[in-house]
């Protein structure tokens, strides 16, 4: 499956003749690994500041790692590349429900909903169209349409929760819930070309039928998962903390699976399990969100490493024109007349449909469908596959770098509070009573230079800690508290309201 030439080679030098060489191709192959992967992480901090998202980091990462790049791994496994690609997808999705609120995503539903389904299919024409119009054979642009035609979640929950990026939460979470729902409508389209072009026969009102088949039957198995797992964390607690996230990464896996198996959406399900959950609600909630997110980051990671693999940089320069050309009309022509096409008669603003329309991002998901006519062994599979590739390449810069700016421009924007210095938090196995919450005071708040000894905090709630710039405060009933501070307040779920009216918006979900 992967074999090692150049800087690799010498290390055979070094294993012992009565040893294989397997172990030590291992070992070296997980060393390119992790160099690729620290090179990724540390440079992740530069790369946001000029605006590079980190996808094309890690795809340009991979295709150096490549035969013609310094470390020459050959790898050219699709299938392994699908599989592999499909558990990467599993664990961003199930972080991106974790930190969802669920009350979020039903008040964008019916507008993802339109763009994960008539948007995806609108998409896959015009593109097919331009795609003939600039020289592809029709196998060919159907293909390209139908494989780009969704956005991709590990793309935008990058960029979206990328640290100097605060969008409004109707525009972030109509991108994320439609990059969450969007994959059933892509699949089955590449599909559906892929049987017509086999000359086989396919059901085209059958295929049709399944869009909402598996998305009712992914939302169903999600919501069943989902609320199974917060009653027995909530109910049954485990004997360690750390069997807390073993145990909602098994739902996870559990729940695309299970729905796979019966006809549904699993990337939904996934993303449905974490989000009925309901993570606010479960115990050691801090630990839980760092080590999915820290699973989240590892999976985008591999997974667009090994894309990157995939791919030669010789082939991009043979389908450069083609590759603009469907890059610049799926930015420019396509995404933004499908997004107009179904938010403008939800009474979304021209603006914001402007917006979504600019913010189709792609990545992961059109790399992966792209793999389905290399497994079926389709004439011109290999061309489709790197135009596919180039088209993500260019979308991660137009219009991926660039959403910071036009969020700037149009205004669409949230100015975002600092992060406190310090954090402060309680981890339990078990659930427990009260809540803590940060709370960063604006101008406008009520306690803003206000004295401890001055304010009359119901009974069993307490300021537990200050975090001022880089120093930690201890409260005392002298200590006066400043804008631009964090206060760590200790209360009961039923003074939450009046803790919004004192001090603000809570920065965190309580007590993890």
């Amino acid at each position: 499956m992967v074999s090692m030439t150049p800087v690799l080679h010498n290390l055979h030098l070094f294993a012992s003749q009565s040893v294989t060489s397997e172990p030590l191709e291992t070992a070296a192959l997980l060393a390119v690994f992790g160099m690729l992967s620290l090179i990724a992480v540390l440079s992740s901090r530069t790369a946001d500041r000029v605006g590079i998202p980190a996808v094309l980091l890690l795809l340009v990462l991979g295709m150096l790692a490549g035969p013609q790049g310094f470390a020459g791994i050959h790898f050219q496994n699709f299938h392994f590349a699908f599989r592999l690609g499909t558990v990467a997808l599993i664990l961003i999705l199930f972080e991106g429900g974790l930190t969802t609120p669920l009350a979020a995503v039903t008040s964008v539903l019916l507008p993802a909903s339109l763009l994960a389904t008539v948007g995806v299919a609108l998409t896959a024409v015009i593109i097919a169209l331009a795609g003939h119009g600039l020289g592809l054979t029709w196998s060919e642009s159907m293909l390209i349409g139908a494989v780009v035609s969704s956005t991709d979640a590990a793309a935008v929950f990058s960029v979206l929760h990328a640290g100097r990026l605060r969008l409004k939460p109707r525009l972030s979470r109509t991108l994320e819930v439609e990059s969450c729902i969007n994959d059933p409508m892509a699949v089955i389209l590449t599909t559906m070309v892929i049987e017509v072009l086999s000359r086989q026969h396919p059901e085209i009102g059958w295929l049709l039928v399944q869009v909402p088949i598996q998305l009712i039957v992914g939302g169903a198995v999600g919501l069943l998962l989902g609320v199974s797992a917060r009653y027995i964390l909530r109910r049954m607690p485990l004997p360690s903390t750390g069997l807390i996230p073993a145990f909602t990464l098994a739902m996870a896996i559990l729940s695309y699976g299970l729905a796979s198996i019966l006809g549904g959406s699993g990337f939904l399900a996934v993303y449905a399990t974490a989000l009925f959950m309901d993570a606010s609600t479960l115990p050691f909630r801090s630990g839980l969100l760092r080590v999915h997110s820290a699973l989240a980051w590892l999976g985008q990671i591999g997974m667009f490493l090994m894309l990157g693999l995939l791919i030669l940089p010789s082939q991009l320069a043979h389908v450069t024109w083609l590759g603009l050309g469907i890059a610049f009309a799926l930015a420019l022509v396509a995404r933004p007349l499908a997004a107009a096409a179904c938010l403008l008669p939800l009474r979304f603003s021209v603006l914001e449909t402007l917006y979504i329309g600019w913010t189709g991002l792609r990545g992961a998901v059109p790399i992966i469908l792209a793999t389905f006519p290399m497994m079926a062994h389709l004439p011109g599979a290999q061309r489709v596959f790197t135009i596919v590739f180039f088209v993500v390449v260019v979308n991660t810069l137009i219009p991926g770098a660039t959403i910071r700016w036009v969020t700037r421009r149009l205004g669409l924007g949230q100015e975002e509070k600092p992060s406190p210095e310090a954090v402060l938090e309680i981890n339990s196995a078990r659930p427990l009573g009260g809540e803590l919450a940060s709370f960063f005071i604006e101008p406008s708040a009520a306690v803003s230079g206000a004295a401890l000894r001055e304010l009359e905090f119901p009974t069993g709630a307490s300021v537990m800690l200050i975090v001022r710039n880089n120093q930690l405060i201890a409260p005392r009933g002298d200590t006066i508290i400043q804008t631009g501070d964090h206060v760590y307040m200790f209360f009961q779920p039923k003074d939450r309201s009046l803790m919004d009216l004192l001090f603000g918006r809570a920065e965190n979900g309580g007590l993890g």
